[in-house]
């Protein structure tokens, strides 16, 4: 599997000298990683809850995730082909 492009994903930003130039929500500290990792234990309500982010925030990454992992119709065929 491919890394995600998250330079595609308008609702993160990744700035050098910025917490490391992790990729974190835009306008904010608040590296993305660290809400993928807290989802695995908390609900989305919680993270809110517990981090400086928006339901719409979230939202729009795991969107922005989901959609990355689809693949190309045609390249899901020729794999599907392939022994």
């Amino acid at each position: 599997m491919a890394a995600l492009d998250w330079s595609k994903c308008p609702a993160v930003e990744s700035i050098p000298g910025k917490v490391s130039g992790a990729w974190v929500f835009r306008d904010t500290r608040l590296p993305v990683a660290t809400v993928i990792e807290n989802l695995e234990d908390l609900s989305v309500d919680e993270v809110i809850e517990q981090f400086d982010v928006t339901r719409e925030q979230i939202k729009a990454v795991l969107d922005f995730v989901a959609e990355s992992l689809k693949a190309p119709a045609s390249a899901a065929a020729d794999d599907a082909h392939t022994v």
